[in-house]
């Protein structure tokens, strides 16, 4: 059985960040894993047979999201 989930940046506020970030996490997505950027939609789709894979890799990808978020932050500080 496939396993999917869909992690979406819908709020115009937050998608140009988020695909700026997304971008420059792409290099390590897995096989298991998609970034869909384009000027309407900034989502990742995750898929796995087992539940525990697919929670694992969702976490990772959100702890990189979150260092990349903070390192975008204190960038923009520095301006």
């Amino acid at each position: 059985m496939k396993i999917t989930g869909t992690i979406e940046f819908p709020d115009p506020e937050t998608k140009e960040f988020a695909k700026r970030i997304l971008e420059t996490l792409s290099p390590d997505n897995l096989r298991s894993m998609e970034s869909e950027l384009s000027d309407e939609r900034v989502a990742v789709h995750f898929r796995s047979e087992k539940i525990g894979s697919l929670l694992a890799t969702v976490d990772d990808f959100l702890m990189n999201l979150k260092i990349g978020e903070g390192v975008g932050k204190a960038l923009e500080m520095e301006k």
